[in-house]
């Protein structure tokens, strides 16, 4: 029987062409249970998921003209977890498969290569997973809706769908703006990535966000910029500093009601330049709030959608070889593509589960790997009344993430702080 193939989506092009040698874009997303992980459970489950989310079991192969995924010959492997989160996922490892499902003790974690999908796909994918391994384990009836699918339906065709392709504007729009910080370090060897959590109550948060009349995710990247000026005004004049930004990436099925699961998500960059003078906090969170929701609309993510989409359509480039569209797109990438914000803060927001699924739940958690020339990266998401907040770094300087979480706490934010750092 021929296997079925996939285009790989307009955002995940980039991916295998800019990957390296010592970095792929890939994150991860966990589920802690109330008791270990039986392993074979967990495999019975996932072979459950294949039928019903096809996308997700496949393989990574190099063409003449384009990277596609190809459905994977064998089910995915179980295995323990062994190392710190998101090692490294070689060419040769995505050929055989672009996730990784992982146990240790009590914890179900999922890897994925960014070319399958973001952070929502991935969080629903995870979702089903404990769902389905819960339902084998315990004899559970968990009813379906929200994040949670009916294995036995056929997937329905939006949810395989470019979405990009769909909602692109007729004309792209002008991507322009001042290069921000880039933040340095001492890099870690052998590419050891040090992951510290802070664990707040979801409510503080939200309290301290609405007291400044912003989003939890406005507020957070507002404290991150601060906390990175800071550090900037520590160590140079303000005539040589360089503007603060914090990348955000949009969902934008939120914007358009798209049902995909693959990548549909847009980056913004928000904050403010320094030299042109001080900022409390107060108003970085008016800054960046209001920088989103004038920038989060449907017409101007289509606009810059379109950027995207357009030139995959000019002739000459759809029939360049596949090495020469990676040298291009290295380039570029290289040129522009990290340099609009010193990281991320990514925020999946509250994950929802049946009333069923909550007992057998201590926590969930998103964490997304240093980008290539960003060495710290954040990510958020929100279970059972607590807000996981993960920073990761790919150098040995902790600073970051110290007057972070500290700045937190002198907020009235209690913070929990767990490290796996050396």
């Amino acid at each position: 029987m021929q296997k079925k193939w996939y285009r790989l989506d307009t955002a995940a092009l980039i991916f295998p062409a800019i990957a390296r040698r010592d970095w792929s874009n890939a994150f991860r997303v966990s589920v802690s249970l109330t008791e270990p992980v039986d392993p074979e459970v967990l495999q019975r489950a996932a072979n459950d998921l294949r039928a019903r989310f096809p996308s997700f079991f496949v393989t990574l192969h190099r063409g003449a003209f384009w990277y596609y995924l190809e459905e994977s010959p064998k089910p995915a492997e179980v295995r323990g977890d062994y190392a710190y989160p998101l090692t490294f996922m070689s060419s040769r490892q995505l050929r055989r498969s672009c996730l990784r499902i992982l146990y240790y003790k009590n914890r179900i974690a999922v890897e994925f290569f960014h070319s399958l999908t973001d952070g929502r796909g991935g969080t629903l994918f995870a979702a089903n997973l404990a769902a389905r391994y819960l339902e084998l384990k315990y004899g559970l009836d968990i009813p379906r809706g929200g994040l949670i699918r009916d294995l036995a339906e056929t997937p329905p065709p939006e949810e395989l769908e470019d979405s990009f392709l769909k909602y692109s504007a007729e004309v792209a729009s002008r991507r322009t703006g001042e290069k921000s910080l880039r933040l340095r370090g001492t890099r870690e060897q052998r590419g050891f990535r040090t992951l510290t959590t802070g664990t707040v109550d979801t409510a503080e948060l939200r309290d301290a966000a609405k007291k400044y009349g912003v989003t939890v995710t406005a507020f957070l990247a507002a404290v991150m910029a601060e906390s990175i000026i800071a550090m900037q005004a520590a160590d140079r004049p303000r005539r040589r500093q360089k503007p603060v930004k914090i990348t955000i990436p949009v969902d934008l099925r939120r914007l358009y009601g798209s049902g995909t699961l693959r990548n549909f998500s847009l980056v913004l960059n928000v904050g403010v330049d320094p030299r042109c003078g001080d900022y409390t906090l107060g108003e970085l969170c008016s800054v960046i709030y209001h920088q989103l929701r004038a920038e989060a609309t449907p017409q101007n993510m289509a606009g810059m959608i379109a950027s995207n989409v357009k030139p995959q359509q000019i002739i000459a480039i759809r029939l360049a070889p596949v090495f020469l569209k990676n040298a291009v797109m290295d380039a570029v990438y290289r040129r522009s593509g990290e340099g609009g914000g010193c990281l991320n803060v990514s925020n999946v927001a509250e994950v929802e589960l049946p009333e069923q699924m909550r007992p057998y739940i201590t926590r969930m958690e998103f964490i997304i790997g240093p980008q290539r020339s960003y060495p710290n990266n954040c990510s958020v998401l929100s279970f059972g009344g607590k807000t996981y907040i993960n920073m990761i770094r790919s150098i040995r300087e902790s600073e970051l993430e110290r007057r972070f979480f500290s700045r937190l706490v002198e907020l009235g934010i209690a913070v929990e702080i767990d490290c796996n750092g050396r």
